[in-house]
């Protein structure tokens, strides 16, 4: 009796695994309720975020994930810096940035291959704009001061000498309101990106003036490749949660590969209505635009780090100085997983 109940016991278990693998999972995760901090969310920036959550990835991995949304990637920043939150979906360069302050990050899963922010004039401000050395003394419209595209606009500024100070930099978010300072004169620049810049350009309110949605174009700018949006965490968190990591990896790298294989209606009926910003043409042509510059992977590039550190030297004298660890700002550990998990996503 003791042995037929031992057997039944064990097929049972084996059935319970074949026909819940979610919650067999969810059995494994060191911490199942997650929140991840981002700065932005309806950008096409962050859109494997978008598609993990909206398509059940994050689920399937038996994981209760709560997306908190702020003006930029540096509020989202100081939620994980703060305790509020887990995890930040945003800009790699945080996780240097971070280090040199002696706090420890590290980006576990790409979701950008390259920055997609747009750097562009106002045509009602700035119709007789000729060079980067126009912007000087202007107001530029960013996210949120501090974040990537601040990062971005001081970068571009820089290599035609022109420093942070000497213009002004005006958060804008990263929606209906920066398009709205744009129109209304309140900013002479913008640096952000789709649908937001897509809208815009369609209406020939700016002039582009650097354009990272196109990756050579970015690799160009930044002088290799510069990994663009993550998943990326205190260190501690990541060791304390190895499988709960890896779990969140898992969803970003099936939605990685999904948006690869979509098409734009398949992301239309996908994303929350909110994101088209009233106008699904102008966000399926932000779309086309941003699809190249997503990661197809997960994998962060290897000589992305050292980019991302030049970048930030560049404009921080401070940073040049920084002795910083690049092996320690990321890992692709948890992405082999996940991609020898999903193959095909």
């Amino acid at each position: 009796m003791l042995l037929r109940a031992t057997r039944r016991s064990v097929l049972l278990a084996a059935a319970a695994t074949l026909l819940f693998p979610a919650l067999v999972a969810a059995q494994a995760l060191e911490k199942k309720k997650v929140t991840i901090a981002v700065g932005g969310k309806n950008l096409l920036y962050y859109l494997p975020l978008t598609v993990a959550e909206q398509k059940g990835f994050f689920k399937d991995e038996g994981l209760d994930v709560e997306i908190v949304d702020f003006a930029g990637g540096s509020r989202a920043l100081q939620a994980v810096v703060g305790g509020s939150a887990d995890v930040v979906s945003g800009a790699f360069e945080h996780t240097i940035n971070m280090q040199a302050k002696g706090q420890k990050l590290q980006a576990f899963v790409l979701q950008g291959r390259a920055p997609q922010i747009v750097l562009a004039v106002s045509t009602k401000t700035m119709p007789g704009f000729k060079s980067v050395a126009d912007l000087k003394g202007k107001k530029i419209g960013v996210t949120a001061p501090g974040s990537s595209t601040n990062i971005m606009a001081n970068y571009v500024l820089a290599k035609n000498g022109i420093k942070p100070t000497d213009v002004s930099f005006v958060g804008v978010g990263a929606s209906q309101g920066a398009a709205a300072a744009i129109r209304a004169g309140q900013i002479d620049a913008i640096s952000n990106l789709d649908p937001v810049i897509t809208i815009l350009s369609r209406s020939d309110d700016i002039k582009i003036i650097s354009d990272t949605r196109d990756v050579a174009e970015a690799d160009k700018v930044f002088g290799g490749p510069m990994p663009a949006a993550t998943l990326y965490a205190p260190i501690a968190f990541i060791e304390k949660n190895p499988n709960t990591v890896q779990a969140l990896t898992n969803a970003i790298v099936r939605a990685d590969k999904w948006i690869q294989q979509a098409g734009p209606s398949d992301i239309v009926k996908t994303v929350p209505e909110s994101y088209l910003l009233g106008d699904r043409a102008v966000y399926i042509d932000a779309f086309l635009k941003a699809k190249p510059a997503l990661s197809p992977d997960g994998m962060i590039p290897e000589q992305g780090p050292a980019t991302a550190l030049r970048a930030l030297s560049s404009i921080s004298p401070d940073m040049a100085k920084a002795k910083i660890d690049l092996k320690a700002v990321y890992t692709n550990q948890f992405v082999k997983k996940a991609n020898a998990k999903y193959p095909k996503g």
